[in-house]
């Protein structure tokens, strides 16, 4: 069994308003980026690491020069697409020469710097080594804790939603390599919006596994989760020094 993993960072972070693309700015003067990269890296099944870069990016080369004795020959970069699943698509073709078709694939958002090493293992460990060998894949997720409400074009509540059927969606997302790939080329073909690959392996028909991971990999969007993912992670630090 070999598992690789596909960290799309082409991103430009209009949401986040900042001068550079939102996975290099800095926690503990360290980009958003490296964090989630070195999540990435300490699972030693992993074998290789595609990053994904806008092309014009104008950071990542020294980052990784930076990095190069640290996780040594195990980044392979690519160039990225308009949307998230085409920067995936482009990761994934990086490895069509290495990878066979039954193969693992974790992909995980560049700007989740806070997923912890233990929630990569489990996903690794239900999916790929769990005792359904036809397993296609699945992701890590959380419980919804507030109440949902449904809303129409005015804002106006038409319904309040049951909570217990609804799951958040986290990445570190994982699937067969082949079956991935052909999910989100059919994507790309059809012009159909996705927002995670496990909608396009939906979309392909599959039913991706939910495994639950902690809270506390949150997805840094806006200005306001760029401090709290410092407090989790210095937070994180502090629990292993007990």
């Amino acid at each position: 069994m070999t598992i690789w993993a596909v960290l799309p960072a082409a991103g430009i972070g209009r949401r986040m308003g900042s001068k550079i693309p939102k996975q290099y700015l800095t926690i503990n003067s360290e980009p958003l980026l490296l964090h989630s990269l070195r999540r990435l890296s300490s699972v030693f099944s992993i074998k290789k690491i595609v990053v994904v870069i806008h092309p014009e990016d104008a950071h990542w080369s020294q980052l990784e020069a930076s990095i190069e004795p640290e996780i040594q020959n195990r980044i392979i970069t690519v160039i990225g697409g308009d949307e998230r699943y085409q920067s995936v698509l482009n990761g994934l073709g990086a490895l069509t020469d290495l990878a066979q078709a039954e193969d693992w694939v974790l992909v995980h958002d560049a700007v989740r710097p806070c997923v912890r090493t233990a929630d990569i293992e489990r996903l690794i460990e239900e999916l790929a080594e769990g005792s359904d060998p036809n397993s296609t894949g699945g992701l890590l997720g959380s419980e919804v804790d507030n109440t949902l409400k449904r809303v129409d074009e005015d804002l106006t509540v038409v319904k309040t939603v049951d909570r217990a059927l609804y799951w958040n969606a986290l990445t570190p997302q994982m699937f067969r390599f082949s079956l991935l790939k052909k999910a989100i080329e059919a994507v790309v073909a059809s012009s159909e919006p996705v927002t995670d690959e496990a909608a396009a392996m939906e979309s392909a028909g599959h039913r991706p596994i939910m495994v639950p991971g902690n809270k506390d990999n949150i997805k840094v969007t806006r200005e306001a989760d760029l401090l709290l993912a410092t407090q989790i992670l210095e937070a994180q630090r502090s629990e292993t020094l007990v």
